[in-house]
């Protein structure tokens, strides 16, 4: 019987993260390609990606946007400022309001809700500000604050072990198929999500049928 919805933040209670990547490299004269080529380059001479690192509060917002202009000046050849990055970002991001109001339900129906994320600690409050996260969710472990990220184990085994429950009595939620992949690695059921309307349908059926 499942106990417990898991749930993604970015992508999933909010709009596509993509098209949020996609204004900052509007609004400095990029293309995606040039701004994928930045941090692929960054990554071929640290041997880590800068924002997998940001994510495990192991760079700080500053060290990852003064490696990125650097690496953005190799690139195109010309200086590009990152002021307003994470302002950007999330200006372009809109709350998901069905898929919020669905977690608050299942809440209010008895289930067990926690919240895992890939975040950056310094971006707390622009996330936190887009959905009542403390009145649905009583658990939340972030990416930033435990040094570990989806899809790394490590962070499945520990958000299961705050909840006290085996993965066989969760449902976890999730837009990255990879992410996906390790919750059932963990034992979870799952559902990838593309759309409000298809996540919705899928995770009502997931319950029920546990619950048959």
């Amino acid at each position: 019987m499942i106990r417990a919805v898991i749930s993604d933040f970015g992508g999933v209670l909010t709009t596509p993260l993509a098209g949020s990547y996609k204004a900052f490299a509007d609004r400095t004269g990029l293309s995606m390609a040039e701004l994928g080529g930045a941090l692929g380059a960054i990554v071929a001479r640290e041997g880590a990606h800068p924002l997998y690192e940001m994510e495990c509060g192991r760079l700080s917002e500053a060290e990852f946007l003064a490696g990125l202009e650097r690496a953005m000046r190799k690139q195109v050849g010309r200086d590009i400022s990152c002021e307003g990055f994470a302002e950007t970002l999330w200006s372009s991001l809109a709350p998901n309001e069905p898929m919020i109001s669905l977690m608050a339900s299942l809440r209010d129906e008895g289930y067990r809700m926690a919240l895992v994320t890939n975040n950056v600690r310094e971006w707390e409050s622009h996330w936190r500000a887009m959905a009542p996260v403390d009145e649905i969710f009583e658990l939340v472990v972030d990416s930033a604050f435990v040094g570990m990220r989806k899809p790394d184990p490590e962070i499945y085994e520990l958000t299961l072990r705050s909840l006290e429950l085996p993965g066989e009595a969760c449902l976890f939620i999730d837009d990255l198929e990879r992410n996906c992949v390790a919750a059932r690695a963990a034992g979870m059921q799952t559902v990838v999500y593309r759309d409000a309307d298809q996540a919705i349908a899928e995770i009502r059926t997931a319950l029920q049928r546990a619950a048959a």
